[in-house]
């Protein structure tokens, strides 16, 4: 079980850094997702994985729990990264509409621009 999560957090990762490094908007876009995705996998694995048992201590003298405070992480991270995305989002938008393509556009520093003494 412990080596699918990883693996799965790993896979995550390097797709998200792969998109992250496109030229493109919507691909950037789609990489912080991803990234974000692996986050979260990440944080919920670290509060035990264990089957069928609650996530609370019990009054019966249960010894095994899962802890709820990688719970609360997660779902509080899934709400704010689904607000950034929507940012992005409407961000990438607007770039699309004004400028008619959504390429990012690195340009080197043109160094004939320069005066010559």
């Amino acid at each position: 079980m412990e080596i699918i999560v990883a693996s799965s957090v790993g896979i995550l990762t390097a797709g998200g850094v792969y998109l992250i490094l496109r030229l493109r908007t919507f691909p950037v876009i789609l990489g912080l997702a991803l990234l974000s995705y692996a986050v979260n996998v990440f944080l919920f694995a670290s509060g035990r994985l264990a089957i069928d048992q609650s996530p609370i201590l019990s009054k019966y003298g249960e010894a095994t729990y899962t802890d709820p405070l990688p719970q609360a992480l997660v779902l509080t991270a899934i709400v704010i990264s689904f607000g950034m995305t929507a940012v992005l989002v409407m961000i990438g938008l607007g770039a699309f509409l004004e400028a008619d393509s959504d390429k990012i556009d690195i340009e080197a520093e043109d160094d004939s621009k320069e005066v010559q003494p």
